[in-house]
């Protein structure tokens, strides 16, 4: 029994020092994890692409599927001028509509369907297109316009 003792022993003492002379591993280095997404911003997401999508496009930049019908077309929100508005201005806007804030009388107010935290999350959502930049724009920054569609 002592001997099945002090082999099992020397077993683990030897695979002890074998790890002792192995290579180091080589560490990888960590892939950049996207950051945390609040739960607010992916709510605003999800009634930005319900509410705007269609007429303002996915990253925001005014080229929509109906954006081409729109005259005046839809504003982009990554725009520069666009982000130096106050969340109260943006708030007002969405509410209200454009006619109600003298913009386009297209955009239409979503005061009555969406509530005032709805609003908020939406906003917050395109404070976010703003580092985006997103594929909708031109080699000048300014916002592609879609093409009309080709029937064959």
């Amino acid at each position: 029994m002592k001997l099945r003792q002090s082999g099992q022993i020397g077993v683990i003492l030897l695979l002890g020092t074998l790890g002792c002379f192995r290579k180091p591993a080589v560490s990888k280095p960590a892939a950049a994890s996207p950051p945390e997404v609040s739960y607010e911003l992916r709510l605003g997401k999800e009634l930005f692409r319900h509410y705007c999508q269609t007429c303002h496009g996915e990253t925001g930049a005014g080229d929509g599927f109906n954006a081409y019908n729109l005259d005046p077309r839809p504003k982009d929100f990554s725009a520069p001028a666009f982000q130096r508005k106050s969340d109260a201005d943006l708030a007002d806007a969405v509410r209200r509509g454009g006619a109600g804030v003298g913009l386009s009388p297209l955009m239409p107010p979503w005061g009555h369907t969406l509530s005032a935290r709805q609003i908020g999350e939406v906003i917050l959502y395109l404070r976010v297109l703003q580092r985006q930049g997103g594929p909708g724009r031109s080699a000048d920054g300014s916002p592609r316009r879609p093409s009309p569609a080709i029937q064959p």
